[in-house]
């Protein structure tokens, strides 16, 4: 409780495969036969023939062999049964958002650091709307993100023109709102007891409450 900041390697192996021509040798063999001597008869001729008294023939002509007959054609594939419809997907509704956490302006806050101007003799500072207005936006912001942090508070108190001079405060308690609390941790801090006791003359405070019930607190000096 307290106020405030691959390198992947991939290989690639390519492989080669590499096809060597194969040579296939034939080799014939040629076996040679002893020739044998062969005995020679003659044979009785006969008369010779006029070829006047020879019979003709008339010419055969082939039979032409018919065409196969053409194969049937193929039968038609039945069309393929539409896919089952897909069971219906259950949808859940997103979870609503949460939360806009609660602004609270003002508190006591401005009095306790005129108490302690006024002990160290100092002036008390006048309350300004446009200051408070930039500290609810901070608080708010800080309630929303779960962490204190300074974001751009202090050029936004400069946007007021309350003068040239700007300071931030923050911080939380887990408690709730406790002005007492957080006033005693500012002034127990070097820094923010400075902005507290600093040359301003403005001052404007605002406390957010988170959903978890931490109390955010943002005080802008200008």
């Amino acid at each position: 409780m307290l106020f405030s900041p691959r390198e992947v390697s991939i290989a690639l192996s390519a492989g080669v495969l590499i096809a060597l021509p194969g040579t296939l040798l034939l080799n014939a063999h040629a076996t040679a036969r002893n020739s044998e001597p062969v005995a020679l008869r003659t044979l009785p001729s006969e008369p010779a023939h006029d070829w006047y008294t020879m019979p003709r023939h008339a010419p055969v002509i082939p039979t032409p062999t018919p065409a196969p007959p053409p194969p049937p054609p193929p039968a038609a594939h039945a069309a393929a049964p539409p896919p089952p419809p897909a069971a219906p997907v259950a949808v859940r509704p997103a979870p609503p958002p949460p939360p806009r956490p609660a602004v609270v302006i003002g508190s006591r806050q401005q009095a306790l650091i005129n108490a302690d101007r006024a002990a160290s003799g100092l002036a008390p500072l006048t309350w300004s709307p446009c200051l408070a207005s930039i500290a609810a936006q901070n608080a708010r912001r800080m309630a929303a993100q779960g962490f204190i942090s300074h974001a751009n508070g202090v050029q936004l108190d400069l946007g007021c023109r309350l003068g040239y001079r700007a300071g931030e405060n923050v911080g939380y308690t887990s408690g709730g709102i406790n002005d007492a609390q957080l006033n005693t941790l500012f002034m127990n801090s070097a820094e923010h007891r400075a902005n507290i006791l600093g040359p301003y003359r403005f001052v404007g405070t605002a406390w957010a409450i988170a959903a978890n019930g931490y109390a955010y607190i943002a005080v802008e000096f200008g």
